[in-house]
Order: C-alpha cells, then structure tokens, then sequence
C-alpha cells in the first residue's frame, strides 16, 4: 500500500477497526512516521468514549436509538453543575495529594470530590527514561494520563498495561521527537480496572523496555 493510503489508515487503526495484517502493517509505517503516530494518539479521548459507550449501552439498544427530549437538559445542567464544583474539587485534589505524598516513594493517591487516582513515577537507570501515570477507576475500566521525558528520540513508544493474571493491554501510542526530553502528556483508557493492574510498562514498538511504573 502506498504512502498516502497508508496516512488514511489512521482514524481506523487507532479505532481498532482494521484487520490484523493491515494493523501489523500500519505498525510498520508507525515507526517511521511521527506524524501518524502523533494523530493516533489525538484520537484516544475519541476511543475511550466509544469504548465508555460500547461498555455502558445494553446489547439490546438499537445503535439507531434516540435520546429522550429532556437528555440535553440533564447534560446541560450537570456540566453547569461540574463547572461550579470545578475549583472546590482542584482544591481538594490539592490537599490530598499534599495529604498522601508520604504513602510511599513514587505512589500518591489524590483524592476529591469522591473520585480517587493513582499516581505513579519512575525513572529507569538504564534508559534515562522518566514517567508518570495518573490513573482513575471508571465504570468501564481505568482513565490513564501519562507524563514521559525521554531524550533518545527519534522512537515510537507504547504504554502497556499488565494484569496481575500476565494479560496485557495496549493504551496509547506515540511518538518521540529526536533528541527532545521535553514532557509529553498523552491519555488513553483501558478495560481493566485498577485493582486488576500489576504495572505499567513503557516500551518502543520494536520491543525495547524503557521504564516499569508497579502499581502499588
């Protein structure tokens, strides 16, 4: 497949929609194209709610269904509400992080408004790789944020998730810029749920491991 077709390939790739030889072929082109690897990982909120609604919807609902004619009213009222909670909530975050920095080395927990995240930093001695991963139980699975300084580039990275039963689940690609140890924050989420998790692993898409983040 040509160049240009292969650039198209993204939307379905990072929707998981494209067959397993197309996927393992796009993964080539991956490691050669920051571009590519960069729209992939713009497209992990856009995953992540597909999957919250794939997760939250009864086989049984038709995927044509419509919403009743008071839902915007309850949208809009519960993003007024968010908004006006909004600074409370920071500020609770604030204080718990504050609160829990001394539950261990390289583990935080904060806490606010009745929702609990995990926090987790490393640095490998070997590769120099510094990361961090902010993960919060969700109905559907874990929302993660992932923070990586990593001066070796130019390399396309993977964030994988190891269950505590040895599976493992991919979350976000991306790709790093050469020479550049700048912070770069990427987001994705995972069908496991926190108490399911071992660790985290940050690898290259050749294989290579970077740094291990063990979740508690």
């Amino acid at each position: 497949m040509r160049s240009q077709e292969r650039h198209r390939d993204v939307a379905a790739y990072a929707l998981g929609v494209l067959d397993e030889a197309d996927a393992f072929r796009f993964e080539d082109h991956l490691m050669e194209c920051p571009r590519c690897a960069a729209h992939v990982t713009e497209f992990g909120p856009i995953t992540r709610q597909l999957m919250l609604y794939r997760r939250s919807t009864p086989q049984f609902v038709s995927p044509l269904a419509k919403p009743g004619p008071r839902m915007l009213d309850r949208l809009l009222s519960e993003v007024g509400a968010r908004h006006r909670s909004g600074r409370r909530r920071f500020l609770c975050a604030v204080a718990a992080t504050v609160a829990f920095a001394v539950a261990g080395p390289g583990i935080v927990v904060v806490a606010g408004g009745g929702d609990k995240a995990q926090r987790i930093e490393a640095t490998d001695a070997r590769s120099g790789v510094w990361a961090q991963v902010t993960a919060a139980d969700e109905t559907a699975g874990t929302q993660v944020e992932l923070k990586v300084k990593d001066g070796a580039g130019p390399r396309t990275c993977l964030l994988v998730i190891v269950g505590h039963d040895g599976t493992e689940e991919t979350v976000t690609t991306w790709s790093v810029p050469r020479h550049d140890a700048r912070e770069l924050i990427m987001n994705g989420a995972s069908s496991y749920h926190p108490d399911q998790i071992a660790r985290y692993e940050v690898r290259t898409t050749d294989g290579e491991h970077l740094v291990t983040l063990n979740s508690g």
